[in-house]
């Protein structure tokens, strides 16, 4: 023994630890926790089974109680255990190696533990050489202080994953609501795309008509006129040609009028069929000053609507005195300028029926943080947003 009032730099270093402990060296205290959350239940249990050369029918409580029972002492289970967990946190064991007092080994694992990264850490600070009665017994009431926070953690995230399950049925339910009510507008704006050009092909049709009665009534003037040498006399030849004349301007006049009424048809159905497939790319150039609900709005947006009823809702608006913008809700136009548009109105028309779910949201959350005046329509008709637009 060394003498205490001699240099204590004399004394010999038999007291400095001299190697890591092993597993079996460590007090019985800490198996539990370090077998506990140094290895995977699967692990350990493979573990078990080789050491034991059979199948284990223990459960994972068993099998968890008869290793820790083992570490007690240097056998099978205690080496194979030893040698998995210098394998599994080599790399952790590497680093605690630097530590060259108590004080520098509790300055790395408080920092693990701040980290939240505990397993090899706990391994590697127990076996350190290094570690103090006092360390080991605060790293042991850390590591079940963890294991506390750990389970209430779990039970909270449990809590919050019913809580997403069930939002996310809710969500499904209404996704499967607006996918059917976009299919039926789909067939809906398919069978308004048929009809129109079936009306399309009908005026074609006349008009291909009037055309040839017109060839045919050219026809019958040129052969009247080459009977005229042949008449016996000029004055009734005169006469005949002055009737003939005059039918045929009549017959001109006639079908010049019905022309330009069939053109006026088909350039009609074009501009419809031409509505159906795009939203029109024309704004109203001046803005007027109107009165809606008792309110001046001088520009009107309608977002979403049926694309072949945008001319009529373009009509309704300006009609009452206001400047008719348009959004279609995200179908075709840029969802990111619905904002801007948003911001330039005076009203908002928002139809229900006939928009995406993320622009409806958009329109909802943008009118409400700015004060924004907008009516809900359920019905995309011309007639229902006549009736939204008058006095209540």
């Amino acid at each position: 023994m060394c003498d205490k009032h001699k240099d204590p730099a004399s004394c010999p270093a038999a007291a400095e630890p001299l190697r890591r402990r092993r597993i079996w060296d460590l007090p019985h205290t800490c198996h539990c926790p370090l077998v506990g959350v140094g290895l995977p239940l699967g692990v350990l249990r493979k573990i078990v089974t080789k050491a034991v050369g059979g199948k284990v029918l223990a459960d994972d409580y068993e099998v968890h109680v008869g290793a820790v029972s083992e570490c007690g002492q240097r056998n099978r289970i205690a080496e194979a255990v030893q040698k998995e967990l210098e394998r599994r946190y080599a790399a952790v064991v590497q680093r605690f190696r630097g530590a060259r007092d108590a004080a520098a080994l509790e300055a790395l694992w408080l920092a693990a533990v701040a980290s939240g990264d505990v397993p090899g850490p706990f391994w590697a600070g127990l076996s350190h050489p290094h570690c103090t009665l006092e360390l080991q017994e605060r790293m042991c009431r850390d590591l079940h202080m963890i294991q506390h926070q750990a389970g209430a953690a779990t039970r909270a995230d449990m809590g919050r994953l019913q809580a997403l399950e069930q939002a996310n049925a809710a969500l499904e339910r209404e996704l499967a609501r607006l996918q059917l009510r976009s299919a039926a507008w789909q067939a809906e704006r398919h069978a308004e795309q048929e009809q129109h050009g079936a009306t399309l092909m009908q005026l074609r049709a006349q008009l291909v008509g009037r055309d040839s009665v017109i060839a045919s009534q050219r026809h019958q003037l040129e052969a009247l006129h080459a009977t005229i040498p042949g008449l016996a006399s000029r004055e009734r030849l005169a006469r005949q040609l002055a009737q003939t004349e005059q039918r045929i301007h009549a017959l001109r006049a006639d079908a010049a009028a019905q022309r330009s009424a069939l053109e006026r048809q088909l350039a009609d159905a074009r501009s419809a069929l031409a509505a159906v497939a795009s939203a029109p790319a024309t704004q109203a150039a001046a803005a007027q000053r109107i009165t809606l609900h008792g309110l001046l709005a001088e520009r009107v947006l309608c977002v979403g609507g049926r694309t072949g009823n945008v001319a009529g809702y373009r009509a309704v608006i300006e009609e009452a005195g206001a400047e008719f913008l348009h959004h279609d809700g995200g179908l075709e136009d840029n969802v990111a300028r619905l904002e801007s548009s948003m911001a330039a109105a005076d009203l908002v028309i928002c139809q229900t029926a006939c928009i995406s779910h993320s622009a409806y949201w958009r329109v909802k959350d943008f009118c409400k943080r700015h004060q924004k005046r907008c009516i809900f329509v359920d019905n995309p008709s011309v007639t229902t947003l006549q009736r939204a637009l008058e006095p209540q």
